[in-house]
């Protein structure tokens, strides 16, 4: 339990804060969950579907601070990689 006033409220803000956080996360772990299924489904159509849907949560979760540039730009890379090789096959 917090002992100063500044505690109290640094406590309440960083409450907000996380739910705020896992909010967003959770958002951005079940987009990519989404397409990785449909990636293993084999379906090709819907996987270039939803691929921009993805990048963008990808991207919306860099600019709100969940996820790391450059793990961002990874993730990317490497779900426009498998979806371009499903195409391909």
């Amino acid at each position: 339990m917090p002992n100063h006033v500044s505690a109290e409220k640094r406590d309440r803000q960083n409450a907000k804060r996380n739910a705020i956080n896992t909010i967003n996360r959770t958002k951005l772990r079940g987009s990519i969950k989404k397409l990785r299924a449909v990636l293993t489904a084999k379906n090709a159509d819907t996987a270039k579907e939803l691929l921009p849907l993805t990048i963008s949560a990808i991207d919306k979760a860099v600019q709100k601070g969940v996820l790391h540039r450059n793990a961002a730009a990874r993730h990317k890379s490497r779900l426009t990689t498998h979806v371009n090789a499903l195409g391909t096959k």
